[in-house]
């Protein structure tokens, strides 16, 4: 059984290699994307114990898909495959000062169709870990179910329940996307959010504040992440650290969120005090920064030992 398992969506990656609209671009380069995928891809690569929920299509994705897991180390044995619904794909397109848009190929996609009855109890309660998104809540209402059961049993079990807000207002109203994520919380012992979400989410309620609301009064963790500011963390216990980034040639931030909290997790599993699991965290999501894709450039641990080793 993985110590540290996600649940949601994986996409196909079409980025492109040169700059401009997507109508523009002729030639793409595939990857592979989608947050909780890029997590715990990330946590793989950084030597952690992993596996991954979700369903795939029976297309040359999922196929695909699949089998880059399995390359890469992670358990694929809860990955269903879907003969009638197709693997969701996104676009990546860049503006000449390298700034990304996003368009997405996903209604409808077998991910969108996981439900609650393709959450095996066992495989979630036997986990250190497990962690979820926004993004698989907002995609649809089975998909919320399943994702909300499967935090249901972890945190019934004992399993530390890792959640990510990644709120997209493209899926959803305000008022839809902030209950997804109240409810996520109450389940939560390590919340993850940005600037953005917690201004999306509470208007002009400063972010400490914000992170005061999540921590509430049970044992949890709130992380900000402050991309090339670093990070913010709040404990329970009231202790709140701001972490700088570590100073790189950011390329393409696409996925660094993703990969920065597979890095603080995977860190905290393996008993680091908060301030280093936060230094940890800041320089996987700088190295992932650092190239193209949200996968490709994924650092290992050796290569962010190197940075934080070189960088002081």
């Amino acid at each position: 059984m993985p110590d540290l398992i996600a649940i949601g969506e994986p996409l196909a990656e079409m980025a492109a290699t040169s700059s401009g609209p997507l109508g523009d671009v002729g030639v793409f380069r595939r990857g592979w994307g989608g947050d909780t995928a890029n997590f715990v891809l990330a946590a793989a690569r950084l030597g952690g114990d992993c596996g991954y929920v979700t369903r795939v299509g029976q297309d040359a994705f999922g196929t695909a898909f699949v089998a880059m897991l399995e390359t890469s180390g992670v358990d694929a044995s809860q990955v269903k495959s879907d003969a009638e619904h197709h693997t969701g794909l996104y676009f990546v397109t860049y503006s000449e000062a390298r700034k990304h848009r996003f368009d997405y190929v996903r209604r409808g996609s077998a991910a969108s169709h996981l439900a609650s009855a393709d959450i095996d109890p066992d495989y979630v309660a036997g986990a250190r870990v497990l962690h979820a998104s926004g993004i698989s809540q907002a995609i649809s209402r089975s998909c919320a179910d399943a994702v909300l059961l499967a935090m249901e049993i972890a945190q019934e079990a004992g399993t530390i329940v890792s959640y990510d807000a990644n709120v997209r207002p493209v899926l959803g109203d305000r008022d839809t996307l902030r209950h997804n994520f109240e409810a996520a919380v109450a389940l939560a012992d390590i919340v993850f959010l940005s600037e953005e979400d917690a201004a999306y989410l509470y208007g002009d309620t400063p972010l400490e504040a914000v992170l005061d609301r999540i921590v509430g009064d049970r044992p949890r963790l709130a992380v900000a992440k402050l991309g090339a500011d670093g990070c913010l963390i709040e404990s329970d216990t009231g202790e709140r650290c701001r972490i700088p980034a570590w100073r790189v040639n950011a390329v393409d931030a696409t996925g660094a969120g993703d990969a920065f909290s597979a890095g603080f997790v995977l860190s905290l599993l393996r008993d680091a005090e908060l301030t280093e699991a936060g230094r940890y965290a800041n320089a996987v999501g700088a190295l992932t920064a650092s190239g193209v894709g949200a996968i490709a450039p994924q650092p290992s641990h050796a290569e962010v030992m190197t940075l934080m080793r070189n960088a002081g």
